[in-house]
């Protein structure tokens, strides 16, 4: 991938254009380093001169990439305790969002999924909206965020998320071409904003990762343990077969699961990069029990040589190939689960690792660059 000049733009109807346009790059917030900012790291790459605008910044738990970046904060960033507690703010950041000045900029980019597209452009500009998903805490899982919040919180919820979704609607009509990272998500952008979107993978650093001589004899569940990622589900399939699970990760429900599990299933908080790409290449199958809205593991998987076990939903659909380099299940249940963990250990016999690296080239960074290229084409 060109990481240097952006391409010379020709002359269109309209004011002139330099043949190196500004472009500004929104992003919700920048306070872990999940897929989101993956994605926000290859667009600097590919726009090495973008200035990046953002709710809240903490350089502390930043890649170096985005902290070299020129980084404009909004007013939220200033607010007490904003770097923890920033989901709190979310009923300002419509009007943070249209404080920003993007009068100077020939292209911006929002990266989507909490509030980013509501900036305010200038009317000769392209506004280009990357979507991971549309706010899900205001839209399909609103109920469900409603249930677990506190009483207080509850209360106010339902005057305030109608308002903002009304926000999110009229916002919609501000961005001039969307981009969707999975069909489940172009799908999910159409319901929610009656708007078309292409769709544009995000990229997955596949050469990182390379196939081991042979599998071991586990399976292996890489994420977060929170509810909407189902390790539940997992924990409680592999607990009933007897076969062996590795869990990798934290979260709001790992004391539960340790519980509940039986000894054939390992927890491991957390391992380094390098443990991580033994434990893809040796496990017999990742197993993915949530409906994601991509999902960067199936791939990183794939590009290790060894084939995906999924929920039949969301963004597994796009990169895993049903009966080829993985297989779906249909319920979200550990009895489906189970079920298909059987055939999965007959589909094992036949299974070609060269499968799953070919598949997994379909999602590297320069088909990811490419894409945005012509989508951002002034």
């Amino acid at each position: 991938m060109n990481e240097g000049a952006i391409r010379p733009v020709a002359p269109q109807q309209g004011p002139r254009r330099f043949s190196q346009p500004r472009v500004a790059i929104v992003h919700y917030w920048l306070v872990a380093m999940r897929g989101g900012e993956r994605v926000v790291e290859h667009l600097l790459r590919l726009f090495p001169d973008a200035d990046l605008f953002t709710h809240v910044h903490d350089p502390a738990r930043m890649s170096n990439t985005i902290n070299a970046a020129r980084v404009q904060t909004s007013f939220i960033n200033r607010l007490p305790f904003a770097r923890r507690f920033y989901q709190y703010y979310l009923p300002l950041m419509p009007m943070a969002l249209e404080e920003f000045d993007l009068s100077d900029y020939d292209l911006v980019i929002s990266s989507e999924s909490g509030p980013a597209k509501g900036v305010i452009t200038r009317p000769d500009s392209l506004h280009v909206c990357y979507c991971h998903t549309p706010m899900r805490y205001v839209w399909d899982h609103y109920h469900q965020y409603k249930s677990a919040a506190n009483p207080l919180a509850r209360a106010v919820m339902p005057a305030m998320y109608h308002r903002l979704r009304q926000w999110d609607v009229a916002s919609s009509a501000r961005v001039d071409r969307f981009a969707a990272n999975s069909n489940f998500i172009r799908q999910r952008i159409e319901k929610v904003w009656r708007r078309d979107a292409a769709v544009i993978h995000p990229p997955v650093e596949t050469n990182l990762f390379t196939p081991a001589v042979e599998a071991g004899d586990y399976y292996l569940w890489v994420g977060q343990l929170v509810p909407y990622k189902r390790p539940d589900v997992a924990v409680e399939a592999f607990t009933r077969s007897g076969l062996p699970l590795v869990v990798v990760g934290t979260g709001s429900m790992a004391a539960k699961l340790r519980a509940q599990a039986g000894p054939n299933v390992t927890f491991v908080e957390r391992m380094s990069f390098n443990e991580l790409r033994q434990a893809y290449a040796r496990c017999r199958a990742l197993v993915v029990t949530a409906e994601e809205d991509f999902g960067i593991t199936p791939v990183e998987a794939m590009a290790s040589g060894r084939p995906v076990l999924a929920y039949g939903r969301g963004g597994a659909l796009d990169s895993v190939e049903d009966g080829v380099t993985g297989l779906f299940y249909r319920e979200q249940d550990s009895t489906a689960l189970i079920e298909t963990v059987e055939q999965m250990e007959r589909f094992l016999t036949r299974f070609d690792p060269r499968d799953s690296l070919a598949r997994a080239g379909l999602f590297t960074p320069e088909r990811f660059a490419d894409k945005m290229r012509d989508l951002t084409r002034l």
